[in-house]
């Protein structure tokens, strides 16, 4: 699909707001109701909206300690790597989790109360995961910035604006 500067427009407000009535969405991008509808199911039809979510504050829930915990294995074959990914995927607290390149080979951030919850996750749930060779935690002491939102404008700038801006140079 490509997008084009509605398109964008649509997923940015929605990006910001994903409880906007279509018709509030459809005000802000300046399109009727219909035609704003219409886009909005194309874009989740294509694949590029894939859910609507509610963002809770973890601080609020009782969720202050984040930590980040590089993971490696023992072997790096599809089974074993399936197995992990499977078995991680079980854990309400692991927020996050990324197959690495370098030193570790997986990266998982998780959400917990406090240090004895930590605990508890490292040796109760994840340690018994067969294959792990090494657990590695940095605590994340402040959040600095942190998003949900994509970067929209990148990779599909406008023509009109690139033109302009090339002639302000």
């Amino acid at each position: 699909m490509k997008l084009d500067a509605t398109d964008l427009r649509i997923l940015g407000e929605l990006q910001r707001d994903g409880s906007l009535s279509n018709v509030e969405l459809a005000k802000r991008v300046h399109l009727s109701p219909s035609p704003c509808l219409a886009r909005v199911k194309a874009l989740e039809a294509a694949g590029i909206i894939v859910r609507y979510v509610a963002l809770a504050n973890a601080a609020a829930l009782g969720l202050g300690l984040n930590v980040f915990i590089s993971i490696s294995l023992k072997s790096q074959d599809k089974e074993a790597l399936a197995n992990f990914e499977q078995r991680i995927a079980e854990h309400d607290e692991v927020m996050e989790c990324y197959l690495m390149t370098g030193d570790s080979d997986y990266l998982i951030r998780v959400a917990v109360a406090n240090i004895g919850a930590l605990e508890h996750f490292i040796l109760e749930q994840l340690t018994p995961i067969p294959g792990i060779d090494k657990i590695r935690s940095s605590f994340a002491l402040k959040q600095v910035s942190y998003k949900t939102a994509l970067p929209l404008a990148h990779g599909h700038k406008d023509k009109a604006h690139t033109r302009q801006y090339r002639h302000r140079a």
